[in-house]
């Protein structure tokens, strides 16, 4: 598998970080735009695989070849980057600035939309016939979910805000595992293996993605779903973007540097 030990490839993390930093606009968005679109893809997939079987765990364990082909290609999703670009500002790299750490969280977030909301409108035309029949039932059950995910929380009021915003940080505590997964192997099946593993948790857990939803719920409200853009966005999107940073970069992002790179002093015995 070629394994790298911890301090390296946490150094790596931190590279990494300052390079998606130093990157032109250009190749950001286009990155960002196709990994919002094959990871919206791979949701149309294991949504599929769920209805086709009537069982959600099968989607779950195939949902993850879409992660794992978007960074085996060198793509960016908005989870990735929030725990790695801070890293690179944590660590005092020449250039790294908070404002240039927002930049790209900024870029990355509109590529992702993009991407993922051109798949929507693709599998809507797919859904429906041109959107000249009523959704298949692959599509009517996108549409159950942005209902679900979203009035299903507002319900509970401030209760359901914080089930919503932890379900968030759990989910990127994943996600971010499996982006560190990507760099623990020097192959590509020590790679694939090392992010299939959080990535199939996250997703058989129904925790919330902030991508991954950038296509649920557009396609949702293609497909009739009975909940509103604002809806969407106040019981949903808003909400699990902040949950995914704080997730994220509190419980792998910070933990991994704090342990692998700044060390504590080691002790020193007389």
């Amino acid at each position: 598998m070629a394994y790298l030990a911890p301090s390296e490839f946490v150094t790596k993390m931190v590279d990494a970080g300052e390079s998606k930093i130093y990157m032109a606009t250009r190749d950001a968005l286009i990155r960002a735009y196709m990994a919002g679109a094959i990871l919206a893809l791979a949701a149309v997939f294991a949504v599929t695989v769920s209805v086709q079987t009537g069982s959600p765990i099968f989607g779950a364990i195939l949902f993850p070849v879409g992660f794992c082909m978007l960074y085996l290609l060198g793509f960016d999703l908005l989870t990735g980057v929030f725990v790695l670009t801070p890293l690179a500002l944590i660590d005092k790299r020449p250039g790294v600035t908070i404002g240039a750490v927002l930049k790209n969280w900024g870029i990355v977030f509109a590529g992702n939309f993009l991407g993922a909301f051109t798949v929507a409108v693709l599998m809507a035309i797919v859904f429906t016939n041109g959107f000249s029949t009523e959704p298949s039932k692959v599509g009517h059950a996108i549409g159950v979910i942005g209902e679900s995910r979203t009035l299903g929380y507002a319900q509970y009021g401030a209760a359901g805000m914080l089930t919503l915003f932890v379900r968030g940080m759990l989910c990127n505590w994943m996600v971010s595992l499996g982006v560190v997964g990507a760099m623990i192997s020097t192959t590509v099946g020590g790679k694939v293996i090392a992010m299939w593993m959080p990535i199939m948790l996250f997703f058989a857990m129904a925790f919330e993605h902030s991508v991954v939803n950038m296509f649920l719920f557009p396609s949702g409200l293609l497909m009739g779903g009975n909940f509103s853009l604002m809806d969407y966005l106040i019981w949903n999107e808003i909400p699990t973007v902040l949950g995914n940073l704080v997730g994220g970069l509190a419980f792998t992002g910070l933990t991994l540097y704090a342990t692998h790179v700044k060390t504590a002093p080691k002790r020193s015995f007389r």
